[in-house]
C-alpha cells in the first residue's frame, strides 16, 4: 500500500511535473477510459486513488499530468485482520472489522457511540484516535490506515452494548445510510424484560414522538409521530423475567425500550422507562447481538458480525437461572 507523503513533497512533485493542469478525475478517467465517471469519482472520495503515494479525495483537485504516479489502490488492500474475536482497542471497545470503507465495533456498556455535548469520549473518537496513531493501542493498526476518518452511520444508546458500524469515507457513509432508510440493514438484539408476553413471537407497531427536552420517547397518535416497528421472539422464561430476541425494522431513538415498556414488559434495569423495576441491574439489559449489511464496495453480498453477551448480562442470566 502506498505510503503517505508530506504536502511539501507532493507540491514539489507537481511543480516539477509540468504540463497542462487538469482535474484528478479527468486524469483518472484518461488512465481508465472504460470506467464510468460516477464510479471513478467514488473511487477518489473513497480514498482508493493516490498520487506519488498520497491518497487524494477531491475529484476536482487540479494538477499536471501525474503519469505513473497516479495509482488505483486495491479495495481489499486495506482490510485489517481483526481475528475471530476482534481486536481490543480500548477497555470498552473491540474492533471487529476495518477497511477503507467500513468499520464494525463491539461497544461496551456506558460508552457513547458518538460524541455528545461536554462529553467527547465515544466509540467514534476512540477509533479515530487509534487509526490516527494517537492512542497507545495504535500500534496494532498499520500506519497505512492513518488517512482513514470514521464517520457516524447509526448508534447505540450509551448503556446498550453490542455491535454497530461506522463509515470510513463519505461515499460509504451514504451507501450505509441508504440501507438504513430502506430497512435492509438488519440489526438483532437480545433483551431481558420484566413480565410475560401473550405470544411467543410478534411485532410491535407504534408511532413514537420525542419529549420536548428530547430525552425520552413516548407512544403518540400525533400527526408528527414517527412509526416504529420491532419484531420479537421469546427465547426463554425465568421466574419474573423473559429473555427476548428482537429485530429492528426501523431504528428510532430508544425504540425497543419504549415499545417494551408500552406493552407491559419493560427492560430490566431501564431507569428511564422502568424506574420502579423489580430486578436490580445497573443498566438497561439490552445488547446488539448481530449486524448484517451490504459492504459499500460489495453491493449484493451481505456480511454479518456477531457480538457475544457482555459479562454483566452473562452474570444476569446465570443469576436468573439459579433463581
Amino acid at each position: 500500500m502506498a505510503e503517505v507523503v508530506s504536502r511539501i513533497d507532493l507540491r514539489q512533485f507537481w511543480s516539477h511535473a509540468g504540463g497542462v493542469n487538469r482535474s484528478l478525475l479527468e486524469w483518472l478517467l484518461e488512465k481508465y477510459p472504460e470506467t464510468p465517471k460516477k464510479r471513478a469519482k467514488q473511487w477518489i472520495t473513497a480514498g482508493r486513488v493516490s498520487v506519488n503515494g498520497a491518497i487524494l479525495r477531491k475529484p476536482q483537485q487540479s494538477m499536471p499530468d501525474p503519469g505513473d504516479a497516479l495509482q488505483l489502490l486495491d479495495r481489499q488492500a486495506k482490510t485489517l485482520d481483526c481475528g475471530p474475536s476482534g481486536l481490543p482497542i480500548h477497555p470498552r471497545l473491540i474492533l471487529l472489522y476495518l477497511d477503507a470503507s467500513l468499520a464494525v465495533v463491539n461497544k461496551g456498556p456506558s460508552l457513547l457511540s458518538v460524541p455528545a455535548t461536554n462529553y467527547e469520549l465515544s466509540a467514534l473518537t476512540i477509533l479515530a484516535d487509534v487509526v490516527s496513531g494517537k492512542l497507545r493501542t495504535a500500534h496494532i493498526i498499520p500506519a497505512a490506515y492513518r488517512q482513514l476518518q470514521p464517520l457516524p452511520v447509526h448508534r447505540l444508546d450509551q448503556y446498550t452494548s453490542g455491535v454497530f458500524c461506522m463509515a470510513m469515507n463519505p461515499v460509504a457513509r451514504q451507501f450505509l445510510i441508504d440501507q438504513l432508510i430502506a430497512h435492509t440493514m438488519k440489526r438483532q438484539y437480545v433483551a431481558y424484560v420484566e413480565g410475560r408476553l401473550p405470544a411467543k413471537t410478534g411485532t410491535w407497531r407504534n408511532r413514537l414522538k420525542l419529549s420536548p427536552d428530547e430525552l425520552r420517547q413516548f407512544v403518540s397518535t400525533d400527526a408528527d409521530a414517527i412509526e416504529a416497528i420491532t419484531h420479537y421472539e421469546v427465547v426463554r422464561k425465568y421466574a419474573h423475567v423473559t429473555k427476548l430476541r428482537l429485530r429492528l425494522e426501523t431504528g428510532r431513538r430508544h425504540q425497543i425500550r419504549v415499545q417494551a415498556a408500552y406493552v407491559g414488559v419493560p427492560l430490566v434495569g431501564d431507569r428511564t422507562y422502568n424506574p420502579q423495576g423489580r430486578i436490580e441491574f445497573p443498566r438497561q439489559a439490552l445488547h446488539a447481538e448481530t449486524l448484517t449489511l451490504e459492504h459499500p464496495d460489495k453491493p449484493g453480498q451481505p456480511m454479518m458480525w456477531t457480538a457475544a453477551l457482555p459479562k454483566d448480562m452473562q452474570h444476569l442470566e446465570a443469576t436468573l437461572q439459579r433463581a
